[in-house]
């Protein structure tokens, strides 16, 4: 990329690896570091015309936790309410096209939940608080 004169990176995280809540510590710190870790290579690489968007996407109408494990490690075999609740996977891919064209830093894609994000910005006290009542299922 460097020797072309620059590209684009597009990685996928979650706002997950925005603020952590109960059940997910594997799955957010994993989130948290590749945000890290991307937000890292945008500084390193802007001076090379190496921009990323990082996509933090809520939850989407996907089937996810229809193949997570539960604790016996059986198949969950069905679509968690919080998921069926979400942005379609349609919706989700215009908005991440629109943010790539657009070479943006980052995108959050979802619906209500993509509140906590900004309230974790702005009253991070009350995010913890929230936080810890969601209900991951």
């Amino acid at each position: 990329m460097i020797e072309r004169g620059g590209g684009q990176l597009m990685v996928t995280t979650s706002i997950n690896g925005r603020f952590g809540f109960p059940l997910r510590c594997a799955y957010s710190s994993s989130k948290h570091a590749l945000y890290g870790f991307f937000e890292t290579v945008q500084a390193e690489y802007y001076k090379d015309n190496i921009r990323v968007t990082i996509v933090c996407p809520g939850r989407v109408q996907t089937r996810i936790s229809f193949y997570a494990l539960e604790k016996d490690g059986k198949q969950h075999a069905k679509m968690d309410a919080g998921q069926a609740g979400g942005c379609t996977p349609e919706q989700a891919a215009r908005k991440i096209v629109k943010a790539v064209y657009k070479k943006k830093r980052e995108v959050l894609v979802g619906r209500k939940e993509l509140l906590m994000v900004y309230i974790k910005r702005f009253f991070p006290g009350l995010c913890a608080r929230i936080a810890r009542t969601i209900d991951p299922m």
